[in-house]
């Protein structure tokens, strides 16, 4: 088997991975639900955002991300039996991507990588969005390419978006793509369509994470699995001695 080390690019999502996504959700949710109980639990919540989600970005490809969670905020409103919100507070949750938090290991754990790896980025936002989030909550973090689902108009798991990620790779970079290693923590939106086009993954699990679940359990796709990033930096660095160059 390859070694972590052995790969020039990773190529990473980011809400789910290196976000706190599921926690930025119910956070935003419940400050634009107007005061009202949510007789719902926290994972009956995301998986009715997870399903719905996915229905509006297969009907919504080219909608950039913010503008879609603006269109899922009232239909997800609708689903817990809620007050219909009003346009401007949904526009508030579709603007709120910037404040979902980091995984406490995450900022640490990038700055260990980028110094053996080029960071690429593959995530379903958009373009103002992620930058939001590079700057607030992924200080210090420089990626060395940045694709999202409005470059693309694509929403993940379209394997498209794959297909144009090594594409890219390949003609600024020159590296094919078993120099690429797909690091996430969706099973969905990254393991099952990176395996489709032959990429190797590494799984970040983040234990207790609801949404990205695909098949039974048992079923999953990886071929490296961490519970967090900084569990793989450390992986990284015991391949390297503990040096990186």
């Amino acid at each position: 088997m390859a070694k972590l080390t052995s790969f020039k690019v990773l190529s990473f999502d980011t809400y789910g991975t290196l976000i706190d996504w599921e926690g930025g959700i119910l956070t935003a949710f419940s400050k634009t639900s107007q005061g009202q109980d949510i007789p719902f639990s926290k994972s009956d919540i995301l998986r009715r955002f997870h399903t719905l989600e996915k229905e509006y970005q297969s009907r919504y490809p080219n909608v950039p991300y913010s503008q879609l969670l603006a269109k899922v905020h009232p239909a997800l409103s609708s689903e817990l039996n809620l007050s219909a919100p009003t346009e401007d507070t949904s526009r508030q949750f579709g603007e709120s991507v910037g404040s979902w938090p980091a995984f406490p290991d995450t900022v640490e754990a990038l700055k260990r990588l980028q110094k053996h790896f080029k960071l690429l980025v593959l995530s379903n936002t958009d373009r103002a969005s992620f930058a939001a989030t590079n700057r607030i909550q992924l200080p210090g973090v420089k990626f060395d390419a940045v694709l999202t689902a409005q470059d693309i108009g694509l929403y993940k798991p379209d394997k498209r978006n794959f297909e144009y990620m090594l594409d890219f790779i390949h003609q600024q970079w020159g590296f094919s793509k078993d120099e690429v290693l797909q690091t996430a923590q969706s099973q969905f939106h990254d393991h099952y369509p990176a395996k489709d086009v032959g990429l190797r993954s590494a799984w970040i699990v983040r234990p207790g994470a609801i949404m990205g679940e695909q098949g039974k359990k048992g079923e999953e796709v990886w071929d490296w699995k961490f519970n967090t990033l900084g569990d793989m930096a450390d992986a990284v660095e015991e391949e390297l001695g503990g040096n990186f160059p």
